[in-house]
């Protein structure tokens, strides 16, 4: 579906100098300075697929996704998109693509939604009987009829994602874009937004490729995420083996009916001297271990035999610690 092949991006600068003869010298220069945003990345989303494309601010995301869009053509290297070049044809690339951007809006501004939906079936030239269907799904699955005839611009940030997202998909595009689609959404609208992607997703298989700050989004949404930083590819591959590989320190915490010494602890870490640790505040022990080393079942067997445990509560690295770990070389 998607084919990037040593794709890059560079931006001439004009050279900057400073203090206010370095901006008068700046004014006349001739001299510029070259920023690769993204560097000889290669990647193939195959149709259907839902994937994370996560990076930290200015590790060329918003570039790369403008590059299979067709808004940027690139420096050197290749993208196709169903077969079509985005940037060589951007028409016929337009019509197999929707694309949502969560702080931009592609809704007209004074019309109402439904105007708006009516001028949006024409210009991708979709039929009565399509587009009936499809507006009744979309009315289903993201509840616009509550504000279908007012004006964009009265529309709360949540009902505006929401039309968003309506609008992306009314001439059922092959691939969506999805650019911090849930960015300021409260918690309830988060998930309603997020059920909508999964139910366009499993009922159409279309493909998303979603880029979010919001891990939960990836979590939720993403079977595969590729991580980007500095212009370049750091990871791509499951949600399952990114915690394999990266999240096997497992936190679990016990509550015991009495203080515990730190002493009275000591089989625990000889389990696994190495990858262990152990903090006590009087009657809560706080244990990090490696789970590919010890079992869950082997720290409370140990602690069940010695102590009487009141209440316990597992922790395994979030998708968000490992991301973070990546960011900054940890791992």
């Amino acid at each position: 579906m998607i084919e990037v092949k040593n794709l890059k991006k560079e931006f001439k600068m004009s050279k900057k100098y400073p203090g206010f003869k370095g901006a008068i010298k700046s004014f006349f220069s001739r001299e510029y300075t070259v920023k690769a945003a993204v560097n000889d990345i290669s990647f193939n989303i195959a149709d259907g697929e839902v994937v994370g494309y996560i990076g930290a601010n200015g590790a060329g995301k918003s570039t790369t996704i403008k590059m299979m869009t067709g808004i940027l053509t690139p420096t050197s290297g290749t993208v196709l998109v169903n077969g079509v070049v985005p940037y060589e044809q951007r028409e016929k690339n337009a019509k197999d693509i929707g694309v949502v951007f969560g702080q931009k809006t592609q809704l007209w501004w004074d019309l109402p939604i439904s105007e708006t939906f009516s001028l949006l079936k024409d210009i991708y030239d979709v039929g009565d009987k399509e587009y009936k269907e499809r507006m009744e799904f979309l009315n289903e699955v993201l509840e616009l009829d509550e504000f279908m005839l007012r004006p964009v611009r009265t529309l709360s940030l949540g009902q505006r994602m929401r039309a968003d997202l309506a609008a992306a998909f009314i001439h059922n595009p092959k691939i969506i874009y999805l650019d911090e689609p849930t960015i300021g959404l409260d918690v309830v609208v988060k998930e309603n937004v997020r059920k909508a992607i999964k139910l366009i997703n499993e009922q159409f298989g279309t493909t998303i490729i979603l880029t979010t700050h919001d891990l939960n989004d990836i979590e939720e949404l993403c079977s595969r995420i590729i991580i980007i930083d500095s212009g370049s590819i750091l990871y791509d591959g499951s949600l399952t083996q990114i915690k394999e590989k990266y999240g096997y320190m497992t936190n679990i915490e016990v509550q015991i009916n009495r203080v515990v010494k730190y002493e009275e602890l000591c089989f625990i870490k000889e389990l696994d001297e190495k990858d262990t640790s152990i903090t006590i505040l009087n009657n809560k022990i706080s244990i990090n271990f490696n789970k590919n080393n010890i079992s869950i079942a082997d720290i409370l067997g140990k602690l069940m035999a010695k102590f009487n445990i009141v209440d316990f509560t597992v922790r395994e690295t979030s998708i968000e610690d490992i991301v973070k770990k990546i960011y900054r070389s940890e791992v």
